[in-house]
């Protein structure tokens, strides 16, 4: 067969590349994910095409003897039992065969390598076998099934994932490629042998590209493997429509035989009159040509039972029309999808399925392709069989029998509905995502409560086409809500109500109470609730209303209502919507208050360093400080437990990543060492404090780490380059301190150099052993170890060095704080230090700290610590009101063999205490936060003794130390831990207060008081 001439690419091939091209390109967007559900659709996709495609090879081999159809039948038959077996496995059996579930960690892997390698295997050997002339199909299948039997043993010992060159992760797939590239040479050269060999040369390019995916694929179902899969399908599904593209140019055929028939027969008409004379040999040419007219048609109804084979196996609906527009024909597909017969769609039947909004546009496009002869292509809804509307895509074309005579449309569907469906779910979330984005950048700018109020009301009328809305403020004290803003163009309705400015609303005769418990209340119609709020809405013609709770620091402060006159004009949508925009609003809210509030501690401390000296300004500094710290302490324990957790839970982690994580835990240390020291800013040594030995070396490359994107990331952002060395004397003494301490105070002297350095330049850290001062040797005849940050930048004149180190002062105006070198020169007053500034303008700065060795301090007295054996299996309460924590105290103490219960209050702690005694299920031990509203920790640590006296009670607080060193520990308190906890800190209180009969183990640790 030379048809090769003939063959051109067909639109529905594009289309496909088109539609699974883009489906790749979304999937390798969203980033590195995985995606369980979609695998077991697309390996169940795979399995079906390429069990069809082996059926319709099959049907072709059988109608043209062909052996080399046969042969590719037998691969994709194979390819298909492999690709049945991998999607066959993974299904929750039972019963007697429960037992393929359990193999399914063995099977599952094995069977898609062979799967990938026997298609392109059987193209290769069917390929061969056509050019050597062989006939014989059953020995054909007899080999490839021990071929494929041969991979499944060879994959089941061979490596699953790997990283190799270019970072190929899937090395048992590495021949997959250049099979496949092999097989689409080989076809492209057969190309004029066969019709069937450009198709397949496409096939195999467009799966060559989806192995090159699979082989960076790291999981079963990441991104790369998806698209992978994706490509597979899309290779199936361009071999199955340029199969169903020849059956049409059959019916193209047939056509124009019938057209030659017709000629022939004309032909036969003129030769009967004009060789009347010649009528016996003029007979004999007849019955040839009858025959032959026979023959063709026959050929005829062969093609065309063919087309319909093929148009009753293909996965789409397709129909055809007659030359008075009524439908004659519809495939198994189209009737088993509208749940009708052939007779109940033909003619104008089919109509009675289509969705009245869209029938008469249909009919419109059909009617008018029609006249033009053109194709035609929409959408339109269709009722299916169980009564769901389902959106179609028609496609139809023109059809034409002899001597080009037009004989109606042909035409197929394909069910979009989730396309369509996500394409307006998708606008409709990017508008409401815009409209958000809006909203927040628009109520960032403002710095008051009613702009927030007002900003929020008109962007809602303006875009939600509202009826009504307004925001109202809570009052807990008077138990009622207050209107603070109407929308404008809901005043006119409010009057309706009565519904003005600055009004009260009762909560509980209202029924408001669950909207200020944080819940968002939607109510469909409230022209049936009997409280008078709703009725007054009511009253002015509102029927569906929206009340969102705007919370702040989980209490809510404040309700934002919506409302529209018709019954259940808001969707769900709209209520994630404003759930999400309520959240949004509640954090512009505490923004602004704690903006004003922090504006109002400015003020009076600026007024109080009018009247109090450098030492009290900086304590009114670290009570100002220290409202804050429970939220911060509360925002880092759940970083600081999972990553002790890891750290020691996970043996199999990368040094790279162990790395990683003990960086984060030396920062939240670090951080949590910060906090407890707000309140203490700047005063005298704690005696608490315990000294270590810190080396120098150590904490400067710590420094350098933490403070990379400081220096480097953000700055290369910009286009500036700041170099950073450092400079280590050799043989540099350590110094006995508190390492949180000294790093953190050379971030800020790093951070201050960078800030100095705009335009570039040099950082230099240097340590080393401080000169011969006689003054000072003099005087302590100690060792001293100098610290040295230095930077190239813009310097500072004589005043501003002289002022550098005043609380406050600053020179990067809005930037800045004033705080940093105030901080580091806290630091260094606590361990005994000197600091000496540098400073040139224009020439850069150099900051130095001076400290004394370990060698210049006595050794304090050492301590024992004890260790006591872990109990396992207590029943805990754990009462706070963050959730986070809440999760993190609970995953910690289940991994160490608890059993956790959670109460997000503290009156709900003491109930669910007090419900567990009635059930004789008492808690072993209770932890408790300190500062919860209505219910603190220590009512709750009162409530607990009040009922079980021998219950111990652990109070966790970002106070810990303070209140510990203070002696305000409550009466009803066993054990006090600092926030944020650490694992050690947990086990040891369990250990203390609830131990095991098992004796501890005492380890001696030495640590100098500070």
């Amino acid at each position: 067969m030379t048809d090769y001439a003939r063959f051109k690419p067909s639109i529905n091939v594009a289309g496909v590349i088109l539609v699974f091209g883009s489906a790749g390109a979304v999937l390798l967007a969203a980033g590195h994910k995985d995606y369980p559900g979609l695998h077991t659709i697309l390996d169940t996709g795979i399995c079906l095409f390429s069990g069809l495609l082996a059926l319709l090879f099959r049907e072709m081999g059988a109608r043209s003897d062909s052996p080399f159809s046969k042969w590719v039948s037998v691969s994709f038959a194979t390819t298909s039992t492999l690709e049945f077996a991998h999607a066959l496995v993974p299904v929750e059996w039972s019963g007697r065969l429960a037992s393929i579930t359990g193999l399914a960690e063995y099977i599952r892997p094995i069977t898609w390598p062979p799967a990938a390698y026997m298609l392109p295997i059987g193209l290769g050997c069917s390929i061969w076998l056509l050019r050597k002339g062989r006939k014989r199909a059953p020995a054909f299948a007899t080999a490839m099934f021990i071929v494929g039997a041969m991979l499944l043993i060879s994959f089941y010992w061979l490596p699953r994932y790997s990283v190799s060159w270019l970072g190929v992760t899937r090395v048992t797939l590495i021949l997959v490629p250049p099979l496949w590239l092999a097989v689409g040479i080989a076809c492209w050269r057969m190309r004029a042998v066969d019709r069937v060999f450009p198709v397949l040369t496409q096939m195999a390019a467009v799966l060559f590209t989806a192995q090159m995916f699979m082989l960076h694929s790291r999981s079963v179902h990441d991104t790369m493997a998806m698209v992978a899969h994706v490509g597979k399908l899309a290779a199936y599904l361009i071999l199955l429509l340029s199969l169903m593209a020849m059956a049409s140019r059959d019916l193209r055929d047939r056509i124009l035989a019938e057209r030659d028939l017709a000629r022939a027969n004309d032909e036969l008409e003129r030769r009967v009159r004009d060789r009347t004379a010649q009528l016996e040999s003029t007979h004999a040419s007849l019955e040839a040509e009858s025959a032959e007219r026979r023959r063709t048609k026959e050929a005829f109804r062969e093609s065309e039972d063919r087309f319909r084979l093929m148009a009753d196996g293909a996965p789409v609906l397709i129909w055809s029309s007659g030359l008075d527009q009524s439908c004659t024909w519809f495939n198994k597909q189209w009737l088993a999808f509208v749940g009708r017969t052939m007779a109940m769609e033909v003619g104008a039947g089919w109509t009675e399925n289509v969705h009245p909004e869209d029938l008469e546009l249909r009919l419109i496009i059909h009617a008018n392709a029609f006249e033009a002869r053109q194709p035609f292509e929409m959408e339109y809804r269709i009722r299916r069989h169980d009564g769901e509307w389902r959106w179609l895509l028609d496609s139809g074309i023109p059809r034409f029998e002899a001597v080009n005579a037009f004989a109606g449309f042909i035409g197929s569907c394909i069910d979009v509905t989730e396309s369509h469906q996500a394409k307006q779910k998708l606008q409709a979330q990017m508008e409401r995502l815009d409209l958000l984005n809006h909203i927040t950048r628009a109520i960032g700018e403002k710095q008051d409560l009613q702009s927030i109020f007002q900003v929020v009301v008109r962007s809602l009328e303006e875009n939600l086409s509202l009826d009504f809305g307004c925001i109202c403020e809570y009052d807990p004290v008077a138990e009622n809500l207050t209107v603070k803003n109407v929308g404008m163009q809901s005043r006119a309705l409010a009057m309706e109500p009565a519904f003005g400015l600055n009004e009260h609303i009762g909560i509980d005769s209202n029924g408001l109470s669950r909207c200020l418990h944080g819940q968002l209340v939607h109510e469909p119609d409230i022209s049936a609730i009997p409280f008078p709020f709703q009725e007054r809405l009511a009253r002015g013609g509102l029927r569906s209303l929206i009340m969102a709770p705007l919370i702040a620091e989980s209490t809510v402060f404040g309700v934002l209502v919506i409302a529209r006159r018709a019954i259940g004009s808001f969707t769900g949508e709209d209520c994630d919507f404003l759930k999400q925009l309520s959240d949004h609003v509640g954090l512009a809210v505490h923004q602004a208050q704690l903006n004003a509030a922090l504006q109002q501690a400015y003020d009076d401390l600026h007024q109080a360093q009018q009247a109090a000296v450098q030492h009290e300004r900086l304590r009114a500094v670290g009570q100002m400080a220290s409202g804050i710290a429970h939220d911060i302490n509360n925002a880092i324990s759940p970083v600081m437990l999972y990553t002790e957790s890891l750290l020691e839970q996970e043996p199999n982690l990368s040094v790279r990543a162990r790395k990683y994580l003990q960086t984060i835990q030396q920062a939240i240390e670090d951080v949590a060492h910060t906090v407890s020291r707000m309140r203490e800013f700047y005063r005298q040594k704690e005696p608490l404090q315990m000294l270590a030995p810190v080396h120098l070396d150590k904490v400067i490359g710590q420094v350098v780490d933490l403070s990379r994107a400081r220096w480097l990331d953000i700055p290369q952002q910009q286009g500036i380059v700041i170099r950073v060395k450092r400079d280590f004397e050799v043989g540099l003494p350590v110094i006995l301190g508190v390492e949180s301490e000294i790093r953190e105070a050379l971030i800020n002297l790093v951070f201050n150099a960078v800030d100095a350095m705009p335009d570039g330049g040099t950082l230099t850290l240097r340590a080393g052993i401080a000169g011969n001062d006689s003054d000072r040797k003099e005087a302590s005849g100690l060792r001293y170890v100098k610290i040295e940050v230095t930077d190239t930048g813009v310097g500072m004149d004589e005043d501003t060095r002289r002022r550098c180190l005043e609380p406050f002062f600053t020179t990067k105006g809005e930037r800045g704080t004033g705080l940093g070198l105030a901080m580091v020169y806290g630091i260094a007053k606590r361990h005994g230090a000197e600091i000496e500034i540098e400073s040139t303008a224009g020439e850069g700065t150099t900051v130095r700290m001076i400290l004394p060795a370990a060698s210049a301090l006595s050794p304090g007295a050492a301590w024992t610590e004890v260790m006591t054996a872990f109990p396992t299996r207590l029943r805990i309460l754990i009462v706070d009101d963050d959730p986070l924590l809440i999760n993190s105290l609970r995953d910690i103490l289940e991994n160490d063999g608890h059993l956790v219960v959670a109460a997000s209050g503290g009156q709900l702690g003491i109930d669910t205490f007090r419900a567990a005694l009635g059930r004789k299920e008492p808690f072993a031990i209770v932890f408790t936060d300190l500062g919860m509203p209505y219910v603190d920790g220590r009512k709750v640590a009162c409530g607990i003794k009040a009922a079980s006296p021998s219950t111990p009670v652990v109070l966790l607080t970002g106070w810990g130390q303070r209140l510990v060193a203070e002696g305000d520990i409550p009466p009803h308190v066993d054990r006090v831990i600092n926030k944020p906890p650490k694992l050690r800190d947990l086990r040891d209180a369990l250990a203390h207060c609830c131990p095991p009969p098992v004796s501890g183990i005492a380890v001696e640790t030495e640590r100098m008081p500070l």
